[in-house]
C-alpha cells in the first residue's frame, strides 16, 4: 500500500487529471500533474505542475524521481513511457494495456479475440486496402486508429469515391472502416480493478450522443437486469484478459435487433461515469487513487439516480452563461476552469440526481432549457 502523504502522478491534466489530483489531494496524496497545456486544468491545482509533453525525458524523469505511483487521464499517454516508468514505481493502468486502447486496429482485433461481438470492421492500414473492405461495409464510418475522440477523426462515407477521399483527407494513416449499424441505444460499463483481481462495477449508464460527442448519461440505465448483466461480464472479461489495474470503461452499441455490440475501451476515468462524483458513495476518481496506491477499493453503489450533461463551449457563444438555472439542490455543477470555449469542447457538466431516473431526467432537461434562455 501506498501511505497517504506520498505523491502519485498522472499524465495528462485535462478535466480528468485535474478530478483526479483534487480526489487524491482530498485523501491525503501530494500530486505531480504533466501537460503539454501550460492553462489545463489540473495546472493550478497540481502541488507540482510539469509543462512537458507527456513523452518528453524531463516528464519521464520528474516522475520517475518523484512518484510512488503513476497513472493516466488519457489513452493518448504514450505507452513506452509508462513501461519505462514501471521499472521504477507503481503503474495503472499498464502500458501493455494502453497500447492496445490507444490504438483502434490492436483493440477491436483484441476484443474480437475474446470471442465478443463487435461491429463489422476492416483494418485500412494502406491504400490498398480500400477496396477488399468497401464492399461490405459501406455505407460506413471511417475512424482513425490513433489519436480520435469526441467525433474528430471520423468520417461518414456512403459511396467507394467518398471512402477514398476520407481517407485521403485524413493523411493515409491507419484506420478503421466500421459498418453503420442501426442502433437502439449506446451503453458503457465502468468498473474498478485491482493488482489482485478484486473488482468493482457501478450500474450500467446509458448515453446519448450529439455530432459523436456525449451529450446526456442516465444511470441505471433503462434496461433490463439480463442485458445489465451481460454487458458486465462482457467489460470484466476485458478486464481480466488485459491484466488491467485501474479504472476502465467499456462502451457497447445495442443495435437495432437487441444484439450488445462492444463500441471501444477507454483505460481511464470516463465522461459517462461522471454521475459518480454526486450519485455515489465512491467516485471513479476516488476509485482510481485507491487502486493506484493499493487500497481496498471503495464501495460503487448508487444512493440516487442520476442524469449528467455536458456542458459545451456553444452555450458560452453570448458570453458566461447565467447559472442560477443550475442552483437548484438536486443540481451539482462542475466547471473545468478551461479559459477558452469553443464549439464542442468540454468545458463542463452538470448531474442532476433524484429518487427515480424520470425524475432526475426531467430536471436535468428543466436545467438545460434555463440555460439556453438566458444565453
Amino acid at each position: 500500500m501506498i501511505a497517504p502523504g506520498n505523491w502519485l502522478g498522472v499524465l495528462g491534466g485535462g478535466q480528468l487529471g485535474m478530478l483526479f489530483t483534487r480526489a487524491a489531494q482530498g485523501m491525503g496524496y501530494r500530486v505531480m500533474a504533466v501537460d503539454p497545456d501550460p492553462h489545463c486544468p489540473a495546472a493550478p491545482l497540481a502541488d507540482r505542475f510539469v509543462n512537458l509533453p507527456l513523452d518528453a525525458p524531463g516528464a519521464l524523469a520528474a516522475l520517475r524521481d518523484t512518484c510512488a505511483a503513476v497513472t493516466v487521464e488519457t489513452e493518448n499517454a504514450p505507452a513506452a513511457t509508462l513501461t519505462a516508468l514501471a521499472a521504477h514505481c507503481q503503474v495503472s493502468p499498464a502500458g501493455a494495456a494502453v497500447a492496445v486502447a490507444q490504438d483502434r486496429i490492436r483493440e477491436k482485433r483484441f476484443i474480437a479475440a475474446l470471442g465478443l461481438a463487435i461491429v463489422p470492421f476492416a483494418a485500412i492500414e494502406q491504400a490498398g486496402d480500400l477496396v477488399a473492405a468497401r464492399a461490405e461495409l459501406l455505407p460506413g464510418v471511417l475512424k482513425r486508429s490513433r489519436y480520435g475522440y469526441d467525433g474528430k477523426g471520423q468520417a461518414l462515407v456512403h459511396t467507394p469515391d467518398e471512402l477514398v477521399a476520407a481517407y485521403a483527407g485524413f493523411g493515409g494513416v491507419p484506420c478503421v472502416l466500421e459498418r453503420k449499424v442501426a442502433l437502439r441505444l449506446e451503453l458503457s460499463v465502468l468498473l474498478a480493478r485491482d493488482a489482485a483481481g478484486r473488482t468493482a462495477l457501478w450500474p450500467v449508464v446509458e448515453n446519448q450522443h450529439v455530432n459523436g460527442i456525449l451529450d446526456m448519461s442516465i444511470a441505471p440505465a433503462r434496461i433490463d437486469a439480463e442485458l445489465a448483466r451481460r454487458a458486465c461480464d462482457d467489460a470484466l472479461r476485458i478486464a481480466a484478459a488485459l491484466e488491467y489495474r485501474g479504472v476502465l470503461c467499456v462502451e457497447f452499441f445495442v443495435d437495432a435487433a437487441g444484439d450488445l455490440l462492444v463500441n471501444e475501451i477507454a483505460p481511464r476515468p470516463h465522461n459517462s461515469g461522471h454521475f459518480t462524483l454526486d450519485a455515489c458513495r465512491c467516485s471513479q476518481f476516488e476509485q482510481q487513487v485507491r487502486s493506484l496506491a493499493g487500497l481496498p477499493l471503495g464501495n460503487p453503489a448508487m444512493h440516487k439516480a442520476a442524469v449528467m450533461q455536458n456542458l459545451l463551449g456553444n452555450l458560452w457563444v453570448h458570453g458566461e452563461p447565467d447559472w442560477r438555472a443550475a442552483t437548484d439542490p438536486s443540481t451539482c455543477l462542475h466547471l473545468y476552469g478551461k479559459a477558452q470555449a469553443r464549439p464542442g469542447r468540454k468545458m463542463g457538466h452538470y448531474t442532476c440526481v433524484a429518487g427515480s431516473v424520470e425524475e432526475a431526467l426531467q430536471r436535468a432537461r428543466s436545467v438545460k432549457a434555463g440555460l439556453m434562455r438566458t444565453r
